[in-house]
């Protein structure tokens, strides 16, 4: 882990650790206390306590008390379900209401786009951050900044859980799947666009699920 960058100290240590938290550097179960933060990246222990606050807040650090040391969550099965139970209505009404607008998609095009054209040799973090910018840019067509702010709050807990699981669709049927959501989306077809999503949405839920439950969540 190396010293901060440029920025206020606070943004910096916060950027800093939640990428290195969902680049899988900062593993599951690691215990953080305030003082082993304000140590290792050269900042004060409020600073640190901020920090640790915000990512909390983000689901991407959990600690059973305010005296007790932070830890990465080690995600479960029950987690991706309940993850699951709040995300899926979200994109679902969001796919309905883009269906009946002249919303532009060209941002979701791209990260298909973006998808189907990364490296195979690319962090799976890149790969993950691909396949949310999807999901994340039909959110963000619907035009509710309180929409956007609520599915932002759970965009933290959707990597990790990618990240943890490996998510085991694999890319090619990922990128299909967008391209029929985005072709039901440009037909205006709200219905038949959030049948896909739901397809799409559930098929990643239950392989997470499996994958979990059967206690092999990467490490």
């Amino acid at each position: 882990m190396g010293r901060l960058k440029a920025m206020t100290v606070t943004t910096s240590l916060i950027t800093t650790m939640r990428a290195e938290i969902l680049d899988g550097d900062l593993k599951p179960d690691r215990a953080l206390s305030e003082n082993e933060i304000a140590a290792e990246y050269g900042v004060s222990r409020p600073t640190a306590r901020v920090a640790i606050t915000q990512l909390e807040r983000e689901g991407l650090l959990r600690r059973s008390g305010r005296q007790q040391p932070a830890r990465v969550p080690r995600l479960a099965a029950a987690d991706v379900e309940d993850l699951f139970l709040v995300r899926m209505p979200l994109e679902l009404e969001a796919v309905r209401l883009v269906a009946g607008r002249a919303a532009p998609l060209t941002a979701a095009a791209q990260a298909v786009d973006d998808l189907r054209e990364i490296a195979a040799t690319a962090a799976h973090s890149a790969f993950v951050d691909a396949d949310l910018r999807f999901h994340r840019a039909l959110v963000d067509a619907v035009g509710s900044p309180r929409l956007a702010a609520h599915y932002e709050r759970l965009s933290g807990e959707i990597h990790l859980s990618m990240v943890q699981s490996r998510l085991i669709l694999g890319r090619d049927r990922i990128v299909a799947e967008h391209d029929a959501v985005l072709e039901a989306l440009g037909n205006h077809d709200g219905a038949q666009a959030q049948e896909r999503m739901h397809a799409h949405l559930a098929g990643a839920r239950d392989a997470m699920v499996a994958h979990f439950a059967n206690g092999s969540a990467h490490s």
